[in-house]
């Protein structure tokens, strides 16, 4: 799987038309959350998209210091259902990490992680803290780096 990074003005259309039709697919259908993903926040945020064979198969959006929380972010983690079993969500986050470091020269990160994804997220670092809470009817919990 190859990584980009870019901004939200460098994207094509064709690459926004599929990380939203990634997002759509998982979130909203697999998921069963009906939630506004469209959230006026992708402008702001810096876009990891990962492909294989031409095709958007995972992403994450990134954002800089007091945007989203007081210290970096990574959020919208996603990778296609059909390409999990590769083990692609760990390439995932080591890049989407990576680009943090690189782009917004922070090593420390915040996440709001789905409750079931502790020990995914926690393989690579973070620490949850606080109450667990429910974000768009989903158990989720903060979590550090």
């Amino acid at each position: 799987m190859d990584f980009v990074v870019k901004t939200f003005s460098e994207l094509t259309t064709s690459e926004l038309y599929g990380i939203l039709q990634l997002r759509s697919e998982v979130f909203v259908v697999e998921q069963d959350c009906v939630y506004q993903d469209i959230d006026g926040k992708d402008q702001k945020a810096l876009h990891v998209i990962g492909t294989k064979e031409g095709k958007i198969i995972a992403y994450t959006r990134l954002f800089d210091s007091g945007q989203y929380f007081d210290t970096p972010s990574i959020g919208r983690v996603v990778v296609s259902e059909s390409q999990r079993k590769f083990g692609y969500g760990h390439d995932l986050i080591k890049a989407s990490i990576e680009a943090v470091n690189n782009y917004y020269n922070n090593k420390e990160i915040t996440i709001s992680a789905q409750t079931y994804l502790l020990k995914f997220y926690t393989s690579h670092g973070f620490k949850s803290f606080g109450e667990e809470y429910l974000e768009d009817g989903i158990p989720h919990v903060r979590m550090k780096r």
